[in-house]
């Protein structure tokens, strides 16, 4: 990891296109503003963590129907 000291109305770059600047500090907190190209996501890691568990339940759901899927096709072909 790579940690860099800042001040308030100082600039990280990061690549060619991505830019973090730091907004604001007060006491323990800092805004940062982040500028890069639509196509990267940004998210906080709370919520980062959030939507990796619901896409390992949307797989895992997946996996489940995919199981029962022949059990389907033959319930269908039985009532026809």
């Amino acid at each position: 990891m790579l940690v860099l000291s800042r001040k308030k109305g100082e600039t990280i770059i990061i690549g060619d296109n991505i830019e973090i600047s730091v907004i604001d500090i007060q006491g323990d907190t800092v805004r940062i503003g982040i500028n890069a190209p639509r196509d990267i996501s940004i998210y906080r890691q709370e919520l980062y963590q959030e939507i990796q568990a619901e896409n390992r339940k949307a797989l895992e759901n997946l996996e489940k129907l995919k199981d029962q899927l022949p059990m389907l096709k033959d319930y269908s072909k039985k009532t026809e």
